[in-house]
């Protein structure tokens, strides 16, 4: 829907979560997503699938925030400083956030989920579901991208 030139979008559902600030990116952690009663039909069939992208609104960002145009990954200093479109931070312009998550029931409108990095209250603007047109082979990331992935490996042995 849009009004003089503004996007506007009404939340299907919202986070609910446990999970504190520092644990929210544990891709461990389980959530619950409330839809919508009313959109509640539009889950059926959901389950057919493992995994589903949710999109979300980062409601908790100032208006300061969201003018930030350049980062460091993660936070990091010792990696480059880099422009939002080219990270995944949640500061940006237009906060939505997007996470694939583990979809693991569906009772009513409330799917419980694995992985959502999302803040308890946060508004969801959409589920769809991930298939194997997602995977993409032989793409290609930056190199401050490839050291984060090596240190996350050696963490891991």
């Amino acid at each position: 829907m849009s009004c003089e030139g503004k996007v506007i979008f009404e939340p299907i559902g919202f986070v609910s979560t446990s999970a504190s600030e520092t644990e929210i990116r544990d891709k461990t952690n389980v959530s619950t997503i409330t839809i919508n009663e009313e959109l509640a039909e539009g889950l059926e069939g959901i389950t057919g699938f493992s995994h589903l992208f949710v999109l979300f609104y980062l409601n908790q960002l100032s208006n300061e925030q969201r003018k930030t145009l350049k980062v460091h990954p993660r936070g990091r200093t010792d990696l480059p400083l880099t422009g939002v479109f080219a990270t995944r931070t949640m500061l940006r312009k237009n906060p939505i956030g997007l996470t694939v998550v583990e979809l693991l029931s569906v009772t009513g409108n409330v799917l419980t989920v694995r992985g959502l990095d999302a803040y308890d209250g946060t508004p969801v603007l959409d589920l769809k579901p991930y298939d194997p047109w997602d995977n993409i082979e032989n793409i290609k990331v930056p190199d401050w991208w490839k050291k984060l992935e090596k240190e996350k490996a050696s963490e891991l042995k």
